[in-house]
């Protein structure tokens, strides 16, 4: 076995994986804990100096990998997310450039490259940004006349809310989270316009409870076709070594049959 076969087969096994994660989860908390002025009075170069550490560890480990993979390494998304998440923690983080340091934190979502069923969740949710464009096609249709309409209604009553077209679609989209949408907008609004409830009734049924459902139930379906999708690949990968397994099985009897038929031509 070479040195970079060995390599390949240390950067992927599990208990390489579960060091990585381990090591993610460390500088996951040190960098919350660098958010409390308390915690940074008492420990703050222990947490510097951790820091530190880990992100030589990152930088080792995605050097492994390079090594073991070669020019491979960039085909695969997860590689390549990898990379970034390490080389914009590698970038100076001190004058113009102190914005940064708060990237740091990206570190904790290459969990999402090192656990496959986060990978999976990912896939899923990939997988469903096509139907989703149209989803968000038709929200924006939605909004855009509901907009207007507002607009048009409540605008000289309540400007402040439906006084133009920016500030109806944003006071629509705090309807549509149902957050502070009855006691906060709408029953001020029916004190002036008593049938209000007819506009944003409906909308609330539009939006809500009929639109965002779509949105959930194309990402569930995503998903479910992603999950079915390895499934398949596992039972076809099951299926071939089967097929390989009773090859070399067949070849085995043949093998014995003739060692027999060898064996009893010389006994006779």
């Amino acid at each position: 076995m070479t040195t970079r076969e060995r390599t390949r087969a240390l950067v992927t096994s599990r208990n390489w994986e579960f060091g990585i994660i381990a090591v993610i989860v460390v500088n996951a908390v040190t960098l919350g804990l660098e958010t409390s002025p308390v915690v940074m009075a008492r420990a703050g170069d222990l947490l510097h100096l951790i820091d530190r550490v880990i992100l030589g560890i990152f930088v080792v480990e995605l050097a492994l990998r390079l090594y073991a993979h070669g020019p491979r390494f960039f085909r695969d998304a997860w590689n390549v997310f990898d990379f970034t998440i390490v080389a914009i923690a590698l970038l100076p983080s001190s004058g113009s450039l102190s914005v940064l340091r708060s990237l740091r934190i990206l570190r904790a979502l290459r969990l999402i490259s090192v656990v496959p069923s986060l990978r999976r969740v990912i896939g899923g949710l990939i997988a469903a940004l096509p139907g989703m464009g149209s989803i968000v096609v038709l929200m924006a249709l939605v909004f855009y006349v509901f907009g207007v309409m507002a607009t048009k209604l409540f605008g000289a009553s309540f400007p402040e809310w439906f006084g133009d077209l920016s500030a109806s679609l944003y006071t629509l989209f705090q309807i549509m989270t149902l957050e502070s949408w009855s006691m906060g907008i709408v029953r001020p609004v029916m004190e002036v316009y008593p049938y209000s409830w007819l506009f944003f009734v409906p909308f609330i049924l539009c939006t809500a409870f009929t639109v965002l459902n779509l949105f959930i139930g194309i990402i569930v379906s995503a998903m479910q076709e992603e999950h079915e999708a390895e499934a398949d690949a596992n039972r076809q990968a099951i299926h071939d070594d089967t097929g390989l397994i009773l090859q070399e099985m067949r070849a085995l009897r043949d093998e014995v049959r003739e060692l027999r038929a060898g064996m009893g031509k010389e006994q006779g």
